[in-house]
């Protein structure tokens, strides 16, 4: 017998639309190139992401208005100079997502990534690239992570984990209250594999710049892996 599925408008019909419209503001390659370069975590002006996007300034602001009514993005003012970055980390792991379908290969995988971002990246506030896949992973190895293995799944942080980590220096406490997931994957756009999400994830990141474990770029996602995060931390950073 053959299943039929039928289409029920009343299910929350407004989703579908507003889905589009949502697909619709990230759809222009203009304003795709804009939030992909938000993706670093960091807040621009208008003239800086209109040079990004490589359009005219009163075109960037319109772009701009259409981010903001989708919630993709917001705005903060400083001073005269107003800035924008991404609305939240949920619009960075969607995008992140994104990018992921929109290079997904068509046989074996060959990321085609530029090295240096391959190698260690921000992916908004937490790691993302090779250095970030194996950290996660290392964490799992450790015993101090435990849960799904994909991309999107939550992670429950185990004792032992909570006493290595805040003994290295994170606030456990103040991740667990952050108003966002706790920890989860997020699947890597060039790598193809999770790497560490959500609160702890962030905290992460924070710890290795503040023990200068990674370096980030002034002016773009790249991190580079220090050498003395192979000696202070082998068990996660390889030795």
């Amino acid at each position: 017998m053959r299943t039929r599925f039928v289409y029920d408008r009343n299910v929350d019909a407004t989703a579908d639309t507003d889905l589009a419209r949502l697909a619709g503001a990230i759809a222009e390659p203009a304003r795709a190139r804009m939030l992909c370069c938000l993706m670093d975590g960091h807040a621009r002006t208008a003239t800086e992401l209109a040079a990004v996007a490589e359009v005219a300034a009163s075109t960037a602001s319109a772009h701009l208005s259409r981010l903001r009514e989708q919630r993709l993005v917001e705005s903060l003012a400083q001073g005269k100079h107003r800035y924008f970055r991404l609305a939240d980390d949920r619009v960075a792991a969607a995008l992140e997502g994104l990018l992921v379908i929109a290079g997904a290969p068509r046989g074996e995988f060959r990321s085609t990534t530029p090295s240096r971002l391959r190698d260690a990246r921000t992916c908004y506030d937490h790691m993302a690239g090779s250095a970030g896949v194996a950290l996660h992973d290392r964490l799992h190895a450790q015993g101090w992570l435990r849960g799904a293995s994909e991309g999107g799944g939550d992670y429950t942080l185990t004792p032992e984990g909570a006493v290595a980590l805040e003994t290295l220096g994170i606030d456990i406490d103040a991740a667990r209250s952050a108003r966002r997931r706790f920890a989860c994957a997020c699947l890597d756009w060039s790598e193809r594999r999770p790497h560490l999400g959500g609160a702890l994830g962030a905290a992460w990141l924070q710890l290795a710049l503040r023990r200068g474990w990674v370096r980030q770029d002034l002016n773009g996602r790249a991190l580079a892996v220090m050498p003395r995060a192979r000696r202070e931390v082998p068990e996660l950073f390889g030795g």
